[in-house]
């Protein structure tokens, strides 16, 4: 008998919990949503921090500064033009 009641009362929390957390799914999801754009919204921010500041006009600026190291070795050796023999 001892068995029977505990199956019973195992499936009563298991049902009520199911039907708890259907009602509270929305609630928890609109929580997670919000948190989520919150986290995003704080990660944008930073990145608007960084933005180049406006520049006045007629001042020059270089945004990006060319590589020094861009030579060639001509040491490869030759270029050699092989045929096909059928």
């Amino acid at each position: 008998m001892k068995f029977l009641q505990t199956i019973l009362i195992i499936l009563l929390i298991f049902f009520a919990l199911r039907i708890i957390m259907r009602l509270a799914a929305p609630y928890i999801m609109r929580y997670i949503a919000k948190k989520a754009g919150e986290r995003f919204q704080k990660m944008a921010g930073g990145f608007q921090g960084r933005q180049n500041p406006p520049q006045r006009e007629g001042e020059t600026v270089i945004d990006k500064v060319p590589r020094q190291d861009t030579h060639t070795n001509k040491n490869v050796g030759e270029y050699i033009d092989y045929e096909e023999i059928d």
